[in-house]
């Protein structure tokens, strides 16, 4: 090849190759501009001011699947202006709409930001807002499928747990009727019956606390609360439940404390953590109850020297009807409810409940709540103090003696 050859050839080159970018640069300006004037030009402004003020994840898309405008939410599903709608099922459900020209509603599952993490259930529903553009609104309800299975979860376990001793006392009242001729046999079978009732009237008052704990926010009988008096109540209602179990209840820390409260919640919330640790411990072993005012914050530890609680279990020992120890629990009578209590009661009162647990080293529970000052004119009656305090004393020696003896 002659070199007038070769440079005319190295000139066609370049001229192809200047065509090619100058083409690529106008289709890049061309899209660009479709983009900017259907933005600006077809979205309808009462449709982009509605997506501005949305909680929910929206975007308006044309025909080609980019996204022309969007709420803020719906960036945390990797959806932005100018660029293409990236999920294939969003994606389908938009071509799905643009085909049949009526709304259509789909329950997927979605990665927010673009990550495996965190999946999260949302409806999508698509709808055709001209010809050229559709209406794409994202709602995560994974929240509201949580608390549906909740809700769910409770039913079932209710029923369940109900069965057994409404179960036993059909079995026992058809064992009294058979042995009537036989005063020993009625009378076992009698206190049996007794026992059962107690129990599932201790899980019915339970399921009734539970509930009305969960049914508000608010506390509706908020007041000046003592924690010395709430501690010495709920300790006073188990001193049988220790004498029985050869376990010493002991009450140490700062006195005086004062939240704001109901303060039979409270008596209820702390006597299921007395009541706990009591039927963990072994005999012999001491339950201590201790205060520690921190601040703003008082701190209420019930720690025991019991069995423990695996790690495995710690994350779920919070959830209604769930017992680390199923045996065990059957043997003292527990409903799976009591710490489930203690968590909404201490959620309730603007507290947290927190847990250290070793295996064969004991656990200990600790409720943090919003200390308050001491109700004003409080000093006025010091015999009621007085009276208050011979009646902690008293509880704590009842512990004690029965202990001993």
């Amino acid at each position: 090849m002659t070199l007038p050859q070769i440079a005319l050839f190295a000139l066609f080159v370049g001229l192809a190759m200047g065509v090619g970018l100058s083409l690529v640069v106008a289709w890049a300006y061309r899209t660009r501009a479709r983009i900017d004037s259907e933005t600006s030009l077809v979205v309808p402004e009462g449709v982009t001011a509605v997506l501005g003020s949305m909680d929910d994840a929206a975007c308006v898309v044309d025909t080609s699947g980019f996204v022309l405008a969007a709420s803020k939410p719906a960036a945390r599903f990797g959806i932005e202006v100018g660029a293409p709608l990236e999920n294939p099922e969003l994606r389908q459900l938009v071509r799905s709409v643009r085909a049949d020209g009526a709304p259509a509603t789909e329950s997927l599952r979605l990665t927010r930001g673009g990550l495996s993490l965190d999946p999260r259930l949302v409806s999508a529903r698509a709808s055709a807002i001209s010809p050229r553009m559709s209406l794409l609104v994202i709602r995560d309800v994974t929240e509201q499928e949580r608390l549906d299975q909740m809700r769910r979860d409770f039913v079932a376990n209710t029923s369940h747990e109900l069965k057994t001793p409404v179960g036993a006392v059909t079995l026992l009242a058809e064992a009294i009727e058979s042995a009537s001729d036989d005063p020993a046999q009625v009378r076992h079978f009698a206190s049996r019956i007794s026992a059962e009732a107690a129990r599932l009237g201790q899980l019915t008052g339970r399921i009734m606390s539970l509930s009305r704990l969960q049914a508000d926010d608010a506390l509706s009988d908020a007041r000046p609360v003592s924690v010395d008096e709430v501690l010495a109540s709920a300790i006073e209602a188990h001193v049988v439940q220790a004498d029985s179990g050869g376990v010493e209840i002991a009450r140490g820390g700062d006195r005086g404390v004062w939240v704001r409260g109901d303060s039979q919640i409270l008596i209820e919330a702390f006597g299921n953590l007395i009541a706990n640790a009591i039927a963990y411990s072994p005999r012999g072993s001491r339950v201590g109850v201790g205060v520690k005012a921190d601040g703003e914050v008082v701190e209420i530890a019930v720690s025991d020297q019991g069995i423990g609680i695996a790690e495995a279990d710690r994350e779920r020992i919070f959830e209604r009807f769930y017992r680390a120890d199923e045996a065990r629990s059957r043997r003292t009578g527990g409903t799976g409810l009591g710490l489930s209590i203690v968590k909404h009661a201490t959620q309730r009162h603007g507290g947290e409940v927190l847990l250290w647990s070793r295996p064969g080293r004991g656990s200990t529970f600790t409720i943090r709540l919003p200390m308050i000052d001491a109700p004003t004119g409080l000093d006025q009656g010091k015999k009621s103090k007085k009276k208050r305090e011979r009646k902690a004393a008293k509880a704590a020696a009842r512990v004690r003696n029965g202990e001993n003896e």
